[in-house]
Parts: C-alpha cells; sequence; structure tokens
C-alpha cells in the first residue's frame, strides 16, 4: 500500500495561524523579546515558511496590528443597532468594547501597549484605528445630542471632545481591567457607563459644570 498523503492546509488559513501564534507571542513578551522562531514554534511550521507568507518580523507585526484593530473595530461598530435608544446604543458600544478586550487580552496588548512604543510605523496603523472608533463615537454622541434637544446648540468640537475622552477612558480601563483578577467586562462598561451617562446627561439637558470661580 502506498503513503498515505495528508490534505494540505490552504495558505490563507496557514497565514492566520501564524499570525495567531504572534499575537500571543508579540502580546505576552513584546516585539523586541519576541522572535520568528517562537512564533514558528508556536505555529507549527518551520521558520521559512513564516518568512515565506509575512515577509518579516516588522511586516508580521504589522499585519498583526491591521487584523486585531479590523476585528476590535468590527466589534464595536456591529454591537451598536442604530434603531435603539441613545444610552441603550452606548451601552452596547462599550460592552462589546470590553467583552473583546477581555476575550483577547493579548491582542489588546498588541494594540494599546506594544505598537505604540515601536516606532513611527506601528503607532500610525494603531492611530488609525484609534481615530475610526473616535468618529464612530463622536457620531453617537452627537446623535445623542440631536435626539435630548430638537435643535441642539452642542458644539461640534465639544461634542468632539466628549468622544476623546470616552474613548481614552476605555483604553485605560480595559487595560486595568484586564490586569485585575475578578473584574468583569460587564462591570468595567457599567462603570464607564454610569461615569459618562450622568454627565452627558446633564450636559445635553442644559446644566454644564461651570467653575464658581
Amino acid at each position: 500500500m502506498g503513503a498515505v498523503k495528508t490534505k494540505r492546509m490552504p495558505r490563507a488559513v496557514r497565514e492566520q495561524q501564524m499570525m495567531d501564534a504572534a499575537v500571543r507571542i508579540f502580546g505576552q513578551r513584546g516585539y523586541a523579546a519576541a522572535s520568528m522562531d517562537d512564533i514558528a514554534e508556536l505555529a507549527g511550521v518551520s521558520k521559512p515558511l513564516v518568512y515565506l507568507y509575512l515577509n518579516s518580523k516588522d511586516d508580521l507585526f504589522s499585519a498583526v496590528i491591521r487584523r486585531e484593530a479590523d476585528a476590535l473595530t468590527r466589534a464595536v461598530r456591529d454591537a451598536v443597532r442604530l434603531d435603539q435608544p441613545a444610552d441603550r446604543r452606548l451601552w452596547d458600544g462599550l460592552l462589546a468594547f470590553f467583552t473583546h478586550t477581555e476575550r483577547h487580552p493579548d491582542a489588546w496588548s498588541v494594540l494599546h501597549l506594544q505598537a505604540r512604543t515601536q516606532g513611527e510605523r506601528f503607532a500610525a496603523e494603531v492611530a488609525g484605528l484609534r481615530e475610526g472608533i473616535v468618529t464612530f463615537v463622536t457620531q453617537l454622541l452627537a446623535v445623542a445630542a440631536r435626539e435630548v434637544h430638537r435643535d441642539p446648540d452642542l458644539p461640534d468640537h465639544e461634542v468632539a471632545g466628549l468622544a476623546e475622552a470616552l474613548v481614552g477612558a476605555a483604553e485605560s480601563l480595559a487595560t486595568w481591567a484586564n490586569a485585575t483578577e475578578g473584574v468583569t467586562a460587564r462591570q468595567v462598561a457599567g462603570t464607564l457607563m454610569n461615569f459618562s451617562w450622568s454627565g452627558l446627561g446633564d450636559l445635553m439637558e442644559g446644566r454644564p459644570w461651570t467653575t464658581r470661580d
């Protein structure tokens, strides 16, 4: 009898397998300490095959950033239904964000910690992700303002500033939650929802905080 031939794995599947391994290695060890040998070993392939498919360590890191950024953005956008009330849209977006970062801590480490500290090329990749999320949140807040006021006078720059602050808080909380035992995505989403919605409610109802000086 002849030898049994094993079915070749499609290139796209093998490539994703390599990138899955790279996410774990980059996320847990950091970009500088990660090696292509370690990535190949974890993926169950040879190092030359990693280079053949993904060119270099830099190119592999960029591919990982793009894939994980797309996955996070898609998770948040897909969770938000525009036919829901404003508070529910914000809640669904926050819960989706924290659920994704909780389920993919290595990917979040790559996006929030590693990519930003490894040079302009990688920082620019992740900045694009952040800009997209801030724009999306700005749109959500602008819609919420219109729902509260039929003719809202909330300045565009204030809506954009609120979105920037909300995204920044979410990023910090996601990193804190992943490092803190016993904190769930739902709990941390509730914390930020309570903090932000109370302030947004006062602002949109014409009760902004002002200094007493």
